[in-house]
């Protein structure tokens, strides 16, 4: 809306996380459900490390609950951006959702806000989890740097989120389910649970512009070894680059799929 100052946007944004808020605090049971299941899915993935030496289980179970957290999280805010508009479709307000005086840069925006929260919030209840059932040390650990890590891969990950959030927008049908194929490729090839080394040589050369790869490796240097934030610079650095590239670049795939949807009278409720 013209003439609107900053803190009118920035509560314009906020409105969204609120019912966000108030829509998760409506269906808590299918949110219990969803939690229970991630964490039982990371106490698994933390289990396969307690196999071999006792002398180094906690580096192992650490390395394999640290790359399903991270991915835990990360996914959770990629899942909340690109399927924002499957969920406005689903309560029947993607209407007026869409078609408000508001800028579409502060829609995405409190809804980018609400998937950094949300996902922030799973993980640590995750990681309180893990930390009860495998009484993992964290004695060395630099945990202000593994968070740093996390916030300087939101901003990649909520540019990949736009640029997927258009395919529930330009294909009602089928695009939700299709959004599961960017997560598919990123977790095969950023090392979620191995080192990217291992890949095939053909395969690997996708690590490099993964996001994920930069924030595994950085978070993981900082929660096993302890690494500070000077040495994690590079990976930093790239996540950051990373970030200012992908969101103007999936704000725009956006746009141009709503003037597609909206052209094309796909923009309402039932697609």
């Amino acid at each position: 809306m013209q003439g609107e100052s900053l803190i009118d946007k920035i509560k314009s944004s906020y409105a969204l996380v609120q019912r966000n808020y108030n829509l998760v605090k409506r269906d808590a049971g299918w949110e219990l459900v969803f939690i229970v299941y991630e964490v039982v899915n990371v106490l698994t993935i933390g289990f396969i490390g307690v196999n071999g030496p006792k002398e180094t289980m906690n580096e192992r179970v650490l390395y394999l609950v640290a790359g399903a957290l991270l991915w835990g999280f990360l996914s959770a805010l990629f899942h909340e951006v690109a399927e924002s508009v499957a969920w406005e479709r689903w309560e029947g307000t993607i209407e007026y959702s869409f078609m408000a005086p508001q800028p579409r840069g502060v829609y995405m925006f409190g809804v980018c806000m609400w998937g950094i929260l949300y996902g922030f919030v799973r993980t640590a209840i995750c990681l309180a989890a893990v930390t009860l059932a495998f009484q993992i040390s964290l004695a060395g650990a630099n945990l202000w740097a593994a968070l740093l890590t996390l916030a300087a891969s939101s901003l990649a990950f909520i540019g990949m989120g736009l640029a997927a959030a258009v395919l529930p927008l330009i294909s009602p049908e089928k695009g939700s389910p299709a959004t599961h194929i960017f997560q598919a490729v990123v977790l095969l090839v950023s090392g979620v649970y191995y080192d990217v080394s291992v890949l095939p040589a053909w395969v690997r050369p996708l690590s490099y512009i993964s996001p994920a790869t930069y924030t595994l490796r950085a978070a993981r240097a900082a929660l096993l070894e302890g690494t500070g934030v000077k040495a994690l610079a590079p990976d930093l650095i790239m996540l950051l680059v990373l970030g200012v590239v992908l969101i103007p670049v999936g704000f725009a795939v956006f746009s141009a799929g709503e003037r597609y949807a909206m052209r094309t009278g796909k923009l309402k409720r039932n697609g």
